[in-house]
């Protein structure tokens, strides 16, 4: 940890602090969707094509009930849609509510050239002697 002198710390405006509450509280919800290793699958084999439930379940090896399951947070979030297809729906990528989140965190390390320049440098987990 750096000297005192050194860290920057943006607490003081109120009005910033509460509008950055404000964003985290609207991003946690979407965040916690995506968390779930299952889910994040799902996410990344609705991300190449649309899927419907069968095919996700081929995919995944897991039963109708659990995708459906593992489904509705990700459509309560607004990060995958429904679109019906015959007599079944088609789940589709909505990009910009799975942009936001990409958005903060590049966005939150460019705040400070020394972390991107910290993070960068580092050796990987499990790298070296």
């Amino acid at each position: 940890m750096g000297r005192p002198s050194e860290l920057n710390v943006a607490v003081s405006d109120p009005a910033r602090w509460l509008g950055e509450r404000q964003h985290a509280q609207v991003l946690a919800p979407k965040l916690r969707a995506l968390a779930d290793e299952t889910r994040l699958t799902l996410v990344l084999l609705i991300a190449q094509r649309p899927r419907t439930v069968k095919e996700l379940q081929e995919a995944t090896g897991l039963s109708q009930t659990l995708v459906s399951h593992h489904l509705a947070p990700l459509r309560e979030q607004q990060l995958v849609e429904a679109i019906p297809k015959g007599r079944s729906n088609q789940y589709v990528m909505c990009c910009q509510a799975l942009a936001e989140p990409l958005r903060v965190f590049a966005s939150l390390a460019a705040l400070d050239p020394r972390a991107v320049a910290a993070c960068s440098n580092s050796a990987p987990e499990g790298a070296g002697g």
